[in-house]
C-alpha cells in the first residue's frame, strides 16, 4: 500500500498522487539520491498478485529502460518493494494528447502534423530498438509546458496483450489494429496504424469508428471502410488526408513500412501542403473490406470477454469445464502460436455462444448492406430527402463562377482566390492577344461549383517568347551568366544530393528548350552535396514557443536555453530571438537558444537627493530623533531608518513609480501647566507627557 509521505527502498520519497490509470497508480516523488524529482507509476493489486503478469511487465519496462529519447517519457528505474511493484520514469509537467484534443475541439493542420512529427521520432526510436507501444493512443502522448511532445508507458502494453490484460487497463479499443483486433498479434506496422488514427483524432476532434460495445468497434476496425478526414474536416490538405489513410491501411502490407517513411512524408507535408506525394499501393484482396469470418468472431468474443473482466471470462469458461481444465487451456492460448490458439477455441468454446455470435455476425452484415445500398441509391438519386439535401449543402459550399476570359491572368488569379477557388495557370502563345491575357478557362460562366474546386486557366504567351537554354549539369556561376545574359533572373534553391557535385546545377525551371518570357524568373536547384549531417536553421521567430519548438525539433534541433526578454518589437509570448540565423547550417542536434517577449520595457526612474529636516513642523527641533520613510506610489518601500541629523542621503535607480512620499514620524514632548480655581484657590497640574507627530512631503523622481 502506497501512502503520502513513505520511502521506497530509501530512495524515493512519494509527495503526491498526479494519476490512476486502469493499470496503475502515478505518484510524484523525489530521488533524494539524484536530488531531483521523478513519476512513480505503481502497479495495482489485482496486477501484482499476478506473477506471470509482473515477470514480463519487468522484462518489457527494462527493455524500455535501455530508451534515451527527447520524445520518449524515460525509464529510469524498475523494482519491487513490500509487494508494491513499481517502475520510476521521467516526470513530464504538462497534459496528454487527449486532454489537449478534448480543450480545443480539433487541432490545425500544421499543429497536428508538428504534434506527429515528434510522437513518431519517439516511436521510430522505440522501433529501431526492437521495442513495440501496442498502445498508441492520445492517452498514452503527453505535451509538455515547453510544448516538448512526449510517449509514455513503452513496454507496457506489451507485458498487458502477454497476459490477457482488461480493454480497460490497455487502454481504448478505438485505436487497436485490425490485426490486433482479429488475434492480438501485433508489429510495428500496428503502431503506425495506431498512429493513424490519433492523427484523424487531431485533425477531426473525433476517432473513426464508434460503437456500444468493444466487439462493435474491433469489427468496424476490421470491417469497415476507414473514413477519409476530410468528410468532416475539409481543409485538410489531400497529402495530409493521403498519409492518414495510407497509417490506418487494412493490410499491414499496404501501410507505411517504416516510421522513417512516415516522418518523410509528414515533413513534405509542412514544406509541400498543396502537392499530392503520398504513394498507396493499389487495393488488393486482402486489404479490401471483407466480411468477418466465424474464427475472427472467436478471437474477438474472446478478446472481449477479457476485456470486460479476467473474473467474468473466468466464471464463463468454468461453465464449460472445470477450474483446473480451464487454467490449462486458458495458458495453453497465449503460449502456442496462432494455430494451435486456434484448436483450443473450437475445442472449448460453448457452442451456444458461437451460435449466438454467428447470428450477430449475418445481423451485422445485413445492417452493413442495407447502409451500403442506401448510401448508392442516395448517390444516384433513388433517395432524396429535403432535410439530407440541405445538410450537404451545408457540408459542401459552392460558389458561382466569375468570367474571367479577358481579364490579366494576376487580377484573375486574385477573383479565384477571393472566392475560395484553386487557379492553375497554363501558357499558350498567341499574338491576338497581350501577353498574360486569360485565353479560356476549364469552368464556365455561372455555373455553381464547389469551394477549392481547381480552375485551369489557359493564359496568353508572347510569341517572341525566349527559348530557356540547357544549364542542368552546369556550374552555379555558368548557369546564372548564360541565364543572364539571355536576359532571365535566376533564382537559386540549394539541395542535397550525393550523385551530383557541389555546386552543380540538379534541375531548372522552367525545363530547357521551352519558351517563357523575358525578364522571367528560372529556378535552378544547385547541389550541396551528400548530406554530411547538417540541416538548415528554419524561422522561428513571431512563433509561440510551443510552435518554435516543434518546427525546431523536425527541423533535426533541440532547444536550448529559452529566457524572457523586453521586447518592443515582438508580441508578447512570441519568439523574438533564435541563436542561429534563418537558413544557416548546423550539426543534427544543435541547441537553438530562444527569447521570449514579455512586451515594452517600463520606464524607469532614479532619485538622488538629500531628504532634509522636517522643519515644516513647528514642533520640531534639531537634534530630535525622527523616523524617515520613502514609499513609493505604488508601493514600494525605498528607505526606512531613524536618525537626529539632517540631511539623510538617498540614492535610487531603477524605481517603476514616477512619484512617491517622504514621512517623517517624531515625538514631542509637552510641558504641564498648572491652573489655580479662583472661587477655592485650589491649585491643579494639567497636561504633561509626549506626542507622535508625523507629516509627509510628495517628492517627484526623474526618468532614467
Amino acid at each position: 500500500m502506497i501512502k503520502i509521505g513513505m520511502m521506497i527502498v530509501d530512495r524515493y520519497e512519494i509527495l503526491e498522487k498526479i494519476g490512476t490509470g486502469g493499470m496503475s497508480d502515478v505518484y510524484k516523488a523525489k530521488d533524494h539520491k539524484l536530488n531531483r524529482f521523478v513519476a512513480v507509476k505503481v502497479l495495482k493489486q489485482e496486477f501484482s498478485e499476478n506473477a506471470n503478469f509482473v515477470s514480463k511487465f519487468r522484462i518489457e519496462a527494462q527493455a524500455a529502460a535501455g530508451l534515451m529519447h527527447p520524445n520518449i517519457v524515460n525509464v529510469y528505474d524498475v523494482g519491487e518493494e513490500s509487494e508494491n511493484h513499481y517502475i520510476v520514469m521521467e516526470l513530464v509537467e504538462g497534459i496528454t494528447l487527449k486532454k489537449y484534443i478534448e480543450k480545443k475541439a480539433r487541432l490545425s493542420v500544421k499543429e497536428a502534423v508538428s504534434i506527429a512529427i515528434q510522437v513518431s521520432m519517439g516511436i521510430e526510436a522505440a522501433h529501431n530498438n526492437h521495442i513495440i507501444h501496442r498502445d498508441i493512443k492520445p492517452q498514452n502522448i503527453i505535451i509538455s509546458k515547453e510544448g516538448k511532445v512526449k510517449v509514455t508507458d513503452f513496454g507496457i502494453a506489451k507485458a498487458a496483450t502477454s497476459n490477457t490484460i482488461t480493454s480497460n487497463v490497455m487502454g481504448s479499443v478505438h485505436y487497436t489494429s485490425p490485426e490486433q483486433a482479429r488475434g492480438g498479434y501485433s508489429d510495428e506496422k500496428s503502431d503506425i496504424y495506431s498512429l493513424g488514427v490519433t492523427m484523424f483524432e487531431m485533425l477531426t476532434g473525433r476517432v473513426p469508428f464508434n460503437g456500444e460495445t468493444t466487439v462493435a468497434i474491433a469489427i468496424k476496425h476490421i470491417q469497415e471502410e476507414f473514413p477519409s478526414p476530410r468528410e468532416y474536416v475539409a481543409e485538410i490538405p489531400v497529402c495530409v488526408e493521403q498519409i492518414v489513410l495510407k497509417c490506418c491501411q487494412k493490410s499491414p502490407d499496404r501501410r507505411y513500412q517504416s516510421m522513417a517513411e512516415l516522418i518523410a512524408d509528414l515533413k513534405q507535408s509542412l514544406i509541400s501542403p498543396d502537392e499530392d506525394f503520398v504513394k498507396v499501393a493499389d487495393p488488393d484482396e486482402e486489404a479490401s473490406t471483407r466480411m468477418i469470418t466465424d474464427r475472427d468472431m472467436v478471437q474477438i468474443k474472446r478478446q472481449s470477454e477479457n476485456r470486460d473482466s479476467m473474473d467474468e471470462a473466468m466464471r464463463l469458461k468454468k461453465d464449460v469445464r472445470d477450474r483446473d481444465r480451464d487454467r490449462r487451456d486458458n495458458e495453453r492460448y497465449y503460449e502456442e502460436d496462432e494455430d494451435e490458439d486456434w484448436d483450443d477455441d473450437e475445442e472449448d468454446y460453448d457452442p451456444k455462444m458461437e451460435k449466438i455470435t454467428t447470428i450477430l455476425a449475418v445481423v451485422a452484415a445485413l445492417l452493413i448492406g442495407c447502409i451500403l445500398i442506401f448510401m448508392v441509391g442516395r448517390t444516384m438519386g433513388v433517395f432524396q430527402f429535403g432535410a439530407q439535401q440541405g445538410e450537404q449543402a451545408q457540408e459542401t459550399e459552392q460558389v458561382e463562377m466569375i468570367r474571367v476570359v479577358g481579364m490579366h491572368v494576376d487580377e484573375a488569379k486574385k477573383a479565384l482566390l477571393d472566392l475560395g477557388l484553386s487557379p492553375e495557370i497554363k501558357y499558350e502563345e498567341n499574338s491576338s492577344y497581350d501577353a498574360g491575357t486569360v485565353l479560356r478557362a476549364s469552368v464556365g460562366d455561372g455555373l455553381m461549383i464547389d469551394k477549392g474546386t481547381n480552375i485551369v486557366l489557359t493564359v496568353a504567351e508572347a510569341t517572341e517568347g525566349v527559348q530557356v537554354p540547357n544549364v542542368t549539369g552546369k556550374s552555379q556561376t555558368e548557369a546564372e551568366s548564360v541565364l543572364t545574359k539571355e536576359g532571365f533572373v535566376v533564382n537559386v534553391v540549394e539541395s542535397y544530393d550525393a550523385a551530383v557535385e557541389k555546386g552543380i546545377v540538379i534541375s531548372q525551371s522552367p525545363e530547357a528548350e521551352t519558351k517563357a518570357p523575358a525578364g522571367s524568373n528560372i529556378t535552378i536547384r544547385v547541389s550541396q552535396g551528400a548530406e554530411d549531417n547538417k540541416v538548415r536553421v528554419p524561422k522561428v521567430i513571431d512563433m509561440t514557443e510551443m510552435d518554435a519548438t516543434a518546427i525546431l525539433t523536425e527541423s533535426g534541433l533541440t532547444v536550448g536555453t529559452v529566457t524572457q526578454v523586453e521586447n518592443a518589437e515582438t508580441e508578447v509570448d512570441l519568439v523574438c530571438y533564435q541563436s542561429y540565423s534563418e537558413g544557416s547550417y548546423v550539426d543534427k542536434g544543435t541547441a537553438v537558444d530562444l527569447r521570449i517577449s514579455t512586451g515594452p520595457s517600463q520606464k524607469t526612474y532614479r532619485y538622488s537627493e538629500s531628504i532634509t529636516a522636517p522643519t515644516e513642523a513647528p514642533e520640531y527641533q534639531s537634534g530630535m530623533e525622527v523616523w524617515v520613510t520613502l514609499v513609493t506610489h505604488d508601493g514600494t518601500q525605498l528607505l526606512s531608518t531613524q536618525t537626529t541629523t539632517f540631511p539623510v542621503a538617498a540614492n535610487y535607480t531603477g524605481i517603476k513609480s514616477p512619484s512617491g512620499v517622504i514621512r517623517y514620524s517624531f515625538t514631542v514632548k509637552t510641558e504641564p501647566i498648572t491652573v489655580t480655581n479662583p472661587e477655592t484657590g485650589e491649585t491643579t497640574t494639567e497636561g504633561g507627557g509626549s506626542e507622535v507627530k508625523t507629516i509627509e512631503r510628495q517628492v517627484n523622481f526623474t526618468e532614467e
